[in-house]
């Protein structure tokens, strides 16, 4: 990535970035994933090429959820959602009961501030 004039993201250093006076992108590592994100189709379709040529690569497409997050195009950009991830977890822990549940704390106790 550094030969190709890819930075490393001092923050988190599973991102890369490359600008130009144009345009910009940015890749994404996860485990075995990669998402690369884009201000024009050209830089996206020659990362992909770059990262082609060294890796054994499957492009999956447009991404619709990363980690669990769910990702919708709009006009102005993208948007993102957790309630996909909040619904696995409520499926997976109370089997599709997504009912309000009494506080487990004796509410007629008065709290106070130290």
């Amino acid at each position: 990535m550094l030969s190709n004039n890819f930075k490393i993201n001092e923050v988190d250093k599973y991102a890369y970035v490359k600008n130009t006076d144009e345009s910009y992108v940015i890749v994404c590592l996860y485990i075995d994933d990669i998402l690369i994100l884009g201000s024009n189709d050209y830089m996206i379709k020659s990362t992909k090429k770059i990262l082609t040529n060294m890796f054994h690569m499957k492009d999956l497409g447009i991404a619709d959820a990363i980690l669990r997050i769910k990702c919708f195009r709009k006009s102005n950009g993208l948007v993102l959602s957790q309630s996909y991830y909040i619904e696995k977890i409520l499926d997976k822990f109370f089997n599709g009961e997504n009912n309000i549940i009494k506080t487990p704390i004796d509410i007629s106790v008065y709290l106070f501030k130290n």
